[in-house]
């Protein structure tokens, strides 16, 4: 897009409604795919377009809606009551009207529940609409089964408006066509603004739609012009769980595909689930089935075996991870060896060459360089030297009832197995637990520390 068009340019995303053939209590455009909210997606996709003026229209759940993206704080706007689209545009061009800087001088509208969409799309629909000087432009598309879409209506090659599908009636307007509208406009506000009073509510849904602006504008001689899009599927929105389902597989199909492109070596690839911001360097090496989310970062000669789930999760070079992990908010250093079955909670860090075994959790704790946990520990709220061995069994006892404690492990400590260190609670650098103690005071540097009652022999009594 041009700095020219760029500057003339605002949007606003529709998501106030609550999208009730989901049959969720969780405001539509919140529902996920591949762990994002759909409404992220479509923000991502303005926001290069317009830099700081993307506006979301929010109504059911509006709280909820704003919790998610704290970030957009400022750029909200309220629809209390949600009467149609149409409403919603003068909702949002009234307090666009209100703001500090005004309304922009064309104003791009999308519904937030269409996450497939990409700006290059946007950027060439609104580049030939303000470039074009159009008054009124909406894109279409032509599809076999119209479904519940508003069907586009034409003079010849002329657009000569558009009826909601509820409201399609053969007699009036004709044999049904293939062109439908897609719910994505560009508006030049000050030829559009006098018109929304003229919107009316008399129609089979008793709402004001913002289809019935195409046939205002037309009456008065304005521009209007349909960008017709073929079957471009990026460009559907999702209305039931089908379509969620849907689109999010061409998603999950995309994203694999541009990685597998990009030289990441992805085995089993339809099992495979990555996010819209997860950075895979090329030269890792994963295998589905396998979902990795959030802002995970996985760097070359990493190699992932399946059954793993990792969110927000940073993996350095030459990591082996072996499969059934979950790592949610950890780093995992160079050359570590992760699971088979391992656990890393919010707040592990595994510095270089460190090990982790079956079934050993960690949380809040950090395992040094050359440390290993092989089997079977839970480790919270502790920090463990380089070079020291955890052994099985062992648990750092970080919650007394009302508060957590650490645990701190000194380099080359050796931990026996089932010993359970009560925190807070420091083990000396070269310290030797033996198996089965319960530590409660600190054990010096080289030092050995017992807790457990001698052993006794008894006859068998009753045998």
């Amino acid at each position: 897009m041009s700095a020219l068009c760029q500057n003339r340019l605002g949007a606003v995303i529709f998501a106030a409604g609550q999208g009730t053939r989901m049959y969720s209590s969780t405001p539509k455009v919140l529902l996920t795919l591949l762990e994002k909210p759909m409404l992220g997606y479509v923000q991502d996709a303005l926001d290069p377009l317009c830099p700081g003026r993307v506006h979301t229209l929010i109504g059911f759940g509006a709280d909820k809606v704003r919790a998610a993206f704290p970030e957009r704080e400022g750029r909200f706007i309220v629809q209390e009551k949600q009467l149609g689209t149409g409403h919603a545009l003068l909702t949002a061009v009234t307090a666009l009207d209100a703001g500090g800087g005004g309304a922009p001088e064309y104003l791009l509208v999308i519904n937030g529940d269409t996450p497939l969409v990409e700006t290059e799309i946007l950027r060439d629909f609104t580049d030939k609409a303000v470039g074009g000087e159009s008054d009124l432009a909406f894109i279409s598309l032509s599809l076999g089964e119209t479904g519940a879409f508003g069907l586009v209506l034409r003079r010849g090659d002329e657009v000569a408006g558009i009826v909601e599908a509820r409201d399609f009636d053969e007699t009036r307007h004709g044999p049904k066509g293939s062109e439908v509208n897609a719910g994505v406009y560009c508006f030049r506000i000050e030829a559009v603004r006098p018109l929304l009073p003229l919107l009316s509510a008399g129609n089979r849904s008793g709402e004001l739609y913002i289809t019935d602006l195409v046939e205002l504008a037309l009456g008065r001689g304005l521009k209007v012009w349909a960008d017709r899009r073929g079957e471009d599927a990026r460009l559907l929105g999702v209305n039931t769980p089908v379509e969620l389902s849907r689109s999010e597989e061409r998603l999950r199909a995309r994203i694999v595909e541009r990685h597998l492109e990009s030289g990441v070596l992805l085995r089993n690839p339809g099992m495979l689930r990555i996010g819209p911001e997860v950075v895979l360097e090329k030269g890792a090496d994963v295998t589905g089935p396998c979902e990795i989310y959030g802002a995970s970062r996985i760097a070359a000669g990493v190699r992932i075996a399946s059954h793993c789930r990792l969110v927000n999760a940073v993996l350095e070079r030459n990591v082996e991870m072996r499969s059934f992990c979950h790592v949610e908010d950890a780093r995992i250093g160079e050359r570590c060896v992760v699971g088979p079955y391992a656990r890393l909670r919010p707040g592990a860090v595994m510095d270089e060459d460190a090990h982790v075994g079956n079934f050993v959790e960690m949380k809040k704790a950090r395992l040094g360089a050359g440390a290993k946990a092989n089997h079977l520990a839970y480790l919270g709220d502790a920090e463990v030297g380089a070079g020291a061995n955890i052994g099985a069994g062992t648990i750092t006892c970080n919650y007394d009832g009302r508060k957590k404690h650490l645990t701190r492990i000194g380099e080359k400590a050796f931990i026996g197995s089932n010993a359970s260190l009560v925190a807070p609670v420091d083990i000396g650098a070269g310290a030797l637990i033996g198996a089965g103690s319960v530590i409660s005071k600190d054990v010096p540097e080289n030092k050995l520390g017992l807790a457990r009652a001698k052993q006794l022999t008894l006859p068998k009594l009753g045998w």
